[in-house]
């Protein structure tokens, strides 16, 4: 990506001087700059109220209680984790908020789902005889099959509120920023089908109930 985007940034630098159009290169950098700050400084106030709403339902209980609801889908998705354990957790909260459209808010509980899958999988290795290591252990630098479901399931994100694309429609002037809100329902139920679908045919060939 670092050279994918260096090397459309240098094309477009070297067109417009090829052109005689150098100084609307120079304008559209200075005016995208100004953009990108603005953008990120109206988004960071988005992702920080609805980050802050998340930890107030979370230390209310409300996540708890939700993730409790949540305990028969991570069973069929995760059948080898605990449901009370840290992992399952974190895997809960970042569902909660991708469910609910704030993705921005699902990464710190999805790279601490991610540590302590990882940590599980450390302790399953050191557990395994030495003989069967090779066959139903994965090794260091390979991802674990939860993580992998995990790590899926995340990509395709069920989303009831798409709020960051609602706040992107009202940031540049949409009429109806909501008119996003069922097609994007209908998009992510089947593309989280479809991964879940997939998910459990690796893991039936892999021999995991």
């Amino acid at each position: 990506m670092t050279y994918l985007w260096g090397g459309m940034i240098l094309i477009g630098i070297l067109y417009g001087g090829f052109t005689g159009n150098f100084q609307a290169v120079t304008e559209a950098v200075v005016s995208s700059a100004e953009e990108a700050v603005s953008l990120c400084i109206a988004m960071a106030g988005i992702t920080a109220m609805w980050t802050g709403i998340m930890k107030i339902a979370e230390n209310a209980g409300l996540v708890s209680q939700l993730a409790g609801k949540m305990r028969p889908i991570l069973k069929f998705l995760f059948p080898r984790l605990n449901p009370d354990s840290p992992a399952c957790h974190y895997i809960s909260l970042n569902f909660l908020s991708n469910l609910f459209g704030i993705s921005w808010a699902s990464t710190s509980a999805g790279l601490c789902a991610m540590r302590e899958l990882s940590a599980l999988e450390e302790k399953r290795r050191n557990e395994m005889p030495p003989q069967g290591k090779s066959v139903q252990i994965q090794d260091s630098h390979t991802a674990s099959r939860e993580m992998c479901t995990f790590l899926i399931i995340n990509v395709s994100s069920l989303q009831l509120i798409p709020v960051n694309i609602i706040a992107y429609r009202a940031r540049y002037g949409s009429v109806d920023p909501t008119a996003i809100v069922g097609p994007a329902i209908l998009a992510t139920a089947v593309s989280t089908a479809v991964a879940v679908i997939f998910c459990k045919i690796m893991d039936y060939r892999r021999g995991v109930s």
